[in-house]
């Protein structure tokens, strides 16, 4: 009977939270908002496949070109130390750019941005093809940054893409465009932060000549977008307020019911405790009644599971060891916003990113960054064009594969160089001695970090190798036809270099065993 009770309690806040039709009673006996009724999660194949998605993170706050966080830093006359919550006296540079560029935020601010985002280069199905062609199996929309703009036809929520700015659907089509080139679909939602995050739009300048005059976040026709002011003590990454958490939920409930994504990512842990676990459960239930009882739904957050439960995330980072779980690595090929002249990560730089991410049970998210107008960069498209190469070729030692009894050998293994949000860093240093291993049935794949300039040693597929045990019967070079001279000696597998090695750095050899 108490359990019974607690169903109607969980599907009654449902209701309160969005104006949009619930799920069933029936289907929400599936999955309740309870630690232990998530332990039944078990992990889609579609996604322990797919191993490379990627992200558009992108919004507003492309049009300044002067990358992330621009909404609140244009607000931050002096920025405040997140760590202790006390000013430093600075103010930012965005700050800066924005009185000289725009003005000052009291006259026009963050609501004075958003018109002009127009997004009129955005051609999302050619995105979707190149996106195809690089190897991404899956793509991920932002739904909503920390800016409070959602970029989905809200019905709740007036500060929208659709009402504004580009006055598209952006969710929507990029949605249409990952369907018609057959990858799956995620959104990604920022809110969480955003009610604590926004509340330097409601200053003013402590000093100058607009000294004491209010930022327009303090105006209260604007409060939808900026949020209502904060209690001094709420200043956590995640709000402590009930009605902000209310709206939270109420917001991402319809962003799930309106588009049903194959995955949904939060930039936090689990939100909100028991009104988090309300949404977790909505959105595997209604995953289950979409694919008529099959849970394909993947639910990101930054928390390690216990038992299952979701897929732990890591932002600019990645496990240091063979994970138990599906995890994923996101991370941006350089800022996550545009930003003027910025430095981006070299196409080698995400292949070797991907082969060590999936040597340890991990997909790979990544951003690429377009431009206000929606375009790529010539230097983007170049980095992509060297992905797209490497991948045809090597994509059987990638897709569908699991981890070995290690994922690796090589120098690279103990120079375990810090992540910034935990693990270890994403974009790392390595030698041709730093191998990676994945696996396919009773295939292994084994992967050269870098481009061989001697002879291959494989220390763990030796004949006295414990990690091996077997007999190697054949050894071929992904990309290349070349027949490879090599043996397996007691100490290693050795393999000569080949007399033509492919152009790209990282060399995918593909190993059987006699059976």
């Amino acid at each position: 009977m108490k359990r019974k009770i607690h169903q109607l309690f969980t599907f009654a806040l449902l209701i309160a939270a969005s104006s949009l039709m619930p799920v069933t009673p029936a289907l929400a006996q599936k999955f309740e908002p309870t630690p232990e009724s998530f332990k039944q999660y078990q992990y889609p194949e579609w996604f322990r496949d797919a191993k490379f998605g990627i992200w558009s993170h992108w919004g507003p706050q492309a049009v300044p070109r002067q990358g992330d966080w621009y909404a609140r830093k244009m607000y931050e006359s002096d920025i405040i130390d997140r760590k202790t919550n006390t000013p430093t006296g600075k103010p930012s540079e965005d700050y800066l750019y924005h009185i000289e560029h725009y003005g000052h935020p009291s006259n026009f601010g963050y609501k004075d941005i958003i018109p002009l985002w127009k997004a009129e280069r955005w051609d999302p199905e050619q995105l979707m093809k190149l996106y195809r062609k690089v190897g991404a199996k899956y793509f991920v929309s932002m739904g909503t940054h920390h800016d409070n703009f959602f970029l989905w036809d809200s019905k709740i929520h007036r500060w929208n893409s659709v009402k504004m700015g580009p006055k598209k659907d952006v969710v929507g089509l990029w949605q249409e465009a990952a369907k018609k080139e057959g990858l799956r679909f995620g959104v990604s939602e920022h809110l969480g932060a955003s009610y604590t995050w926004f509340q330097p739009s409601r200053g003013a300048d402590k000093t100058g000549p607009m000294a004491g005059v209010p930022y327009d976040g303090a105006n209260p026709a604007f409060k939808d977008l900026y949020h209502r002011k904060t209690s001094p003590d709420d200043i956590a990454w995640l709000t402590t307020n009930p009605e902000n958490q209310k709206n939270w939920l109420m917001s991402i409930t319809e962003l799930i019911d309106m588009y049903k994504p194959d995955l949904l990512y939060s930039d936090s842990e689990l939100p909100f405790g028991e009104t988090g676990r309300i949404m977790l459960a909505h959105f595997y239930n209604q995953d289950i009644e979409k694919n008529k009882g099959k849970l394909e739904a993947v639910y990101n957050c930054k928390l390690r599971p216990s038992e299952g439960r979701w897929v732990q995330d890591i932002e600019r980072g990645a496990m240091d060891s063979i994970s138990p779980y599906p995890w994923q690595t996101d991370t941006s090929i350089g800022d996550w916003f545009y930003r003027t002249g910025q430095k981006y990560m070299t196409g080698t730089e995400v292949v070797q990113m991907l082969v060590d991410i999936v040597s340890k049970n991990g997909n790979l998210l990544l951003n690429v960054v377009q431009t206000p107008e929606g375009d790529l960069e010539p230097d983007v498209l170049n980095i992509l064009d060297e992905i797209a190469q490497w991948t045809p070729a090597n994509g059987e030692g990638i897709y569908g594969t699991r981890p070995w009894k290690v994922y690796g050998e090589g120098p690279s293994m103990k120079n375990q160089e810090k992540g910034h949000w935990g693990g270890v860093k994403d974009v790392r240093s390595y030698e041709p001695t730093d191998i990676r291993f994945t696996t396919k049935g009773e295939t292994i794949y084994a992967f050269c970090m870098d481009k061989p300039s001697a002879d291959i040693k494989i220390t763990s597929l030796g004949k006295n190798s414990k990690l091996c045990g077997k007999t190697v019967s054949s050894v071929k070079m992904l990309g290349g036809k070349e027949k490879l001279n090599w043996k397996q000696e007691s100490d290693a597998l050795v393999i000569a270099k080949p007399a033509k090695l492919p152009e790209w750095q990282v060399t995918g050899f593909k190993i059987e065993f006699k059976k």
